[in-house]
């Protein structure tokens, strides 16, 4: 896994979200960057691409 989830959604065209060993969300970066459940759980409320 990479964990400069910034510089990996910038090159990815879709994503998938692991919470718990379940996929979570999945979609194209830019969505799952604005995705509240994403931000909550993973990315930070203060995130952007």
């Amino acid at each position: 896994t990479d964990h400069n989830v910034r510089e990996t959604l910038q090159i990815v065209d879709r994503a998938y979200l692991l919470l718990e060993g379940r996929v979570v969300l999945e979609g194209p970066s830019e969505q799952l960057a604005n995705d509240p459940v994403a931000r909550r759980h993973y990315l930070g409320e203060n995130f952007s691409l």
